[in-house]
């Protein structure tokens, strides 16, 4: 598949099967550079299994997968298993990726975690995990950054200050991303497009056209009229970094 420059990852009809059972079926879909995509979807929808084989993680049974020649990726995982039992601070976490101390500090400062340097990673809070994982996505400088829940086990403020931060990096980079998430009302007024996800593409397109796709609907049920709502409330606050409200950039009716 000859791809125009802007393209990145893009997968054509790709299915996915462990055994006798579908994982994803059909899907298609493409992440430009500069570009949010979102992936929604139930648990088990195939959502983590479609990421990882468009990284390579995962092989694909049909279809096609195209990725850009070189590449530079940067994936953020839904969890991390830490042994409490083996001490390691911030900074030897993210050395042990292959990088120098002068990009782990640099990666710190984007994700407004560089405070965190040398704390221990056990001590971490779920807000200040999401940070140093996602600074541990952005060593290697990504053209694509791929981002499974980033933010998981993070409070409401925390979470929308994180995905405040994702597109501030997208536009910092000019990189493209692919993001999972199950919080669309927080997500929607970055991202480019939505792809809903269910096994197969249920429905794609812009958030507004998404959330009132009949498919969408029927998925997400009352739940779904929960998260229209609340993206379509409009903020009168700002959150710092840390997720606290941040009077001096408040707006006050």
């Amino acid at each position: 598949m000859a791809e125009a420059d802007h393209i990145l990852v893009k997968t054509h009809h790709l299915s996915v099967m462990r055994g006798d059972k579908t994982l994803v079926d059909n899907a298609s879909l493409s992440v430009e550079a500069g570009k949010i995509v979102t992936l929604i979807g139930p648990n088990g929808a195939g959502k983590t299994t479609l990421v990882r084989t468009i990284l390579g993680l995962s092989r694909a049974t049909s279809g096609e997968l195209y990725r850009r020649p070189k590449l530079r990726t940067g994936y953020m995982p839904q969890k991390l298993q830490l042994d409490p039992s083996l001490p390691i601070t911030v900074k030897r976490f993210l050395t042990l990726a292959g990088c120098k101390p002068a990009q782990a500090s640099l990666a710190l400062g984007r994700t407004g975690a560089i405070h965190l340097l040398n704390q221990p990673m056990q001590a971490l809070s779920g807000g200040e995990m999401q940070r140093v994982l996602l600074a541990r996505a952005l060593l290697q400088q990504p053209e694509l950054l791929v981002l499974d829940e980033p933010v998981q086990g993070v409070d409401v403020a925390g979470q929308a200050a994180l995905y405040a931060l994702i597109n501030d990096i997208r536009k910092e980079l000019n990189c493209g991303v692919l993001l999972i998430s199950h919080d669309l009302h927080l997500v929607m007024a970055t991202t480019d497009t939505v792809i809903c996800l269910n096994g197969h593409v249920c429905c794609h397109g812009h958030p507004e056209q998404v959330t009132s796709d009949p498919a969408y609907l029927e998925l997400f049920g009352h739940r779904a009229e929960a998260q229209i709502a609340l993206y379509t409330h409009h903020h009168d606050h700002a959150h710092d970094p840390c997720g606290e409200i941040d009077q001096d950039h408040s707006h006050h009716a």
